[in-house]
């Protein structure tokens, strides 16, 4: 049984629809932040699935470009969350009222 393109993209659908899943019913930002992680990287299977059926590289080019914005998005993030934990001592974001004046 050959694995087809259907496959790749329902998993890459799954996926992403657990990150949503993540973003949307946790209230740790952790979680949170790993569920968009989840949903990069769903992007990036339809990215390369969709390149390898075309024939084309351009969609894995750029992967690595998203990829690259996944890396920094995640130590910017760590480190927000980092900062917010020193100061409230939590990483639930019902707990942080930042924009409030």
């Amino acid at each position: 049984m050959e694995i087809t393109l259907n496959w790749y993209l329902s998993l890459s659908a799954v996926l992403f629809v657990i990150g949503v899943l993540g973003v949307l019913m946790r209230r740790n930002a952790i979680v949170i932040l790993m569920s968009v992680e989840l949903m990069l990287n769903a992007v990036n299977l339809t990215l390369v699935a969709l390149s390898q059926a075309m024939g084309d590289v351009a969609g894995q080019i750029l992967v690595f470009f998203v990829m690259a914005v996944a890396a920094a998005e995640a130590a910017i993030g760590l480190a927000i969350i980092i900062a917010l934990f020193r100061k409230k001592v939590t990483v639930d974001v019902n707990e942080f009222h930042l924009f409030k004046y």
